[in-house]
């Protein structure tokens, strides 16, 4: 009985762009009390891994908390397995306004003691006692009436790239953080104001909405859904958008578009920007928004410091960042003090910019390609990159394709390279090859021939 993945991301990937079916992306959440939340987790993983169904969830003795991306053709089968449990049944699925069929590669599903870390005792208050649920008109409604207090949820690099005109946001890094922080600041308004909030899908809200309302506010609502239902809605019913930019997201994409206002800098040279990266020092991997200039100039670093790092020999990096602790920066804002154009706080609602065009990513072309093997090195100042052919053959005049969580999807054509030392016009399995390849790869990339 399988219970955990037997293939790597990069493996995943090829198989997703070799069936060439089109993934859907989406999110749910379900407070529930779950007895034995390891056989549910493990009755999950079979069920879901069947049909290939790929994300991030946490499940707990309080409920299940989603992230995931299912095969369009699949869908109504993956319903099917939540109707299976009853405080599942009719459960609302939040489908991405942009879809990638990459946002997730694996089938993570983890045992917390919480499905959101939001440092509350429970067992204090009435979880139950929720505020007001609002559809995306009702929302727009009440943000007009002057006797509103809009509250974001989310933490700061999420605000930062697109929030709700008006909206009080928080400068915290967590969720946790926030709570105690508007409780102080709104402390005089419990009687008379209306305490409106939102986040991403609603998950958050639905705590902090009973959290309130035991802390004595006594007219408390919340977007149904979040900022990715209420895209839906305004879109289906053609309403006003009364949030602003970008709404990130915790998968590979990082976002999706909901305007084509600009509402954020690129942290490194202030050019209107709401594309976030991760450092591309693994001892580093802060998250920043970074324009496309940037990117190229400093090859996805955050600092001079960490693209010095980057063109190091692979085990000097290793020995750099041996005993460090990385994993909690992934989602971490950019707080260095390298990074000049940087905004917390209360943001702004006047755009910056305006994207130039709105992709719908669900209408992208596929690329038939097959593996042919992966990075070995980069040679910085020759710009050469060297690849180890494991199959089928490359030939000059093929158009590959290097791809990574990095470098992103990269296309050539090759025009001359070395097998083993001495230029050839043919690569077979086992070959080392060289060729010139003018931007950075890494260890991480491997090498596809585009099937025509």
């Amino acid at each position: 009985m399988q219970l955990y993945n037997t293939l790597s991301a990069e493996e995943r990937a090829q198989l997703i762009d070799e069936a060439g079916q089109q993934r859907l992306t989406l999110s749910f959440y379900a407070y529930a009390k779950i007895e034995d939340p390891k056989k549910f987790r493990d009755d999950l993983f079979i069920a879901w891994n069947a049909l290939d169904a790929l994300g991030r969830i946490y499940v707990a003795h309080e409920g299940i908390n989603a992230q995931m991306s299912v095969p369009a053709e699949n869908f109504e089968a993956f319903r099917e397995t939540l109707e299976a449990y009853e405080f599942m049944r009719g459960i609302r699925l939040n489908v991405a306004v942009e879809h990638d069929d990459h946002s997730f590669l694996k089938l993570t599903i983890k045992v917390r003691h919480k499905i959101v870390a939001d440092g509350l005792n429970d067992e204090t208050f009435d979880v139950t006692n929720k505020g007001v649920h609002l559809n995306a008109k009702a929302f727009n409604e009440i943000l007009d009436d002057p006797n509103t207090i809009v509250v974001d949820f989310r933490n700061h690099y999420e605000s930062e790239v697109g929030h709700f005109k008006g909206a009080i946001t928080p400068d915290v890094e967590t969720f946790r953080e926030s709570l105690p922080i508007i409780n102080e600041q709104l402390k005089d308004f419990k009687e008379d104001k209306n305490l409106v909030m939102y986040c991403t899908g609603g998950i958050r809200c639905e705590k902090a909405s009973a959290y309130f309302k035991h802390q004595g506010f006594k007219n408390v609502f919340q977007l149904e859904g979040g900022i990715i239902n209420y895209a839906k809605q305004i879109k289906e019913e053609n309403l006003e958008s009364k949030f602003i930019g970008k709404n990130f997201v915790f998968d590979h994409r990082l976002g999706e578009r909901i305007t084509d206002d600009i509402v954020s800098q690129c942290h490194q040279c202030g050019k209107p920007c709401d594309n976030h990266t991760n450092c591309a020092n693994d001892g580093c991997h802060l998250l920043f928004i970074q324009c496309d200039e940037c990117k190229a100039t400093m090859e996805n670093c955050c600092s001079t410091e960490c693209l010095e790092i980057t063109h190091l020999p692979l085990a000097e990096q290793v020995k750099l960042r041996r005993g460090k602790q990385v994993g909690n920066k992934v989602f971490r804002k950019g707080k260095s003090e390298n990074l000049k154009f940087k905004h917390s706080g209360e943001l702004s609602d006047i755009a910056l910019a305006k994207t130039k065009e709105t992709k719908d990513i669900r209408q992208k072309i596929k690329v038939k390609k097959t593996l042919l093997g992966k990075a070995e090195h980069y040679y910085v100042k020759a710009q050469v990159g060297l690849f180890i052919i494991e199959n089928n053959e490359l030939n000059v005049g093929d158009t590959i394709l290097i791809s990574g969580p990095t470098t992103g999807n990269q296309e050539l054509i090759l025009e001359k390279m070395f097998v083993n030392g001495k230029e050839n016009s043919i690569a077979k399995v086992g070959d080392k090859v060289t060729f010139e390849v003018p931007f950075r790869v890494r260890l991480s990339d491997k090498l596809f021939k585009i099937i025509s």
